[in-house]
């Protein structure tokens, strides 16, 4: 049964919503609602464990990237336990720059491990 389908897209913003939310405490909320508490995030840049560890991931991307955002592109799609979803990021009301594809293990609808791969990423970023 497809249970994960229907939420797929609500599930895929409130990632987003970790990833824009520049206040840590504020985000720390976001991921203690949404992902469970032993959660894993990789990507090829970087990995953490936990709510904090994750927040502080968040929080060096707002560091380097001040003033960009992220956005879903296309659709959230699922099933069973697992979600997938494509993402951009970039200064507010310019190109986006960075392009990846996520790919999400939920337990219980929460998020439990992350995959993060990076489609388009500039020169230098």
């Amino acid at each position: 049964m497809n249970t994960a389908a229907p939420d797929a897209a609500r599930i895929a913003e409130q990632y987003i919503a970790v990833w824009n939310e520049t206040d840590a405490e504020r985000r720390l909320k976001l991921l203690e609602a949404h992902w469970s508490a032993d959660a894993r995030y990789v990507d090829p840049l970087m990995q953490g464990s936990g709510h904090a560890q994750i927040s502080a991931l968040v929080g060096g991307v707002h560091q380097r990237y001040p003033g960009f955002r992220f956005k879903l592109k296309g659709q959230a799609d699922a099933h069973g336990e697992h979600l997938r979803f494509s993402w951009t990021l970039g200064p507010s009301g310019a190109e986006d720059l960075v392009e990846g594809t996520d790919f999400v293990q939920l337990e219980s609808g929460k998020l439990r491990a992350v995959t993060g791969f990076l489609d388009k990423v500039p020169v230098g970023a």
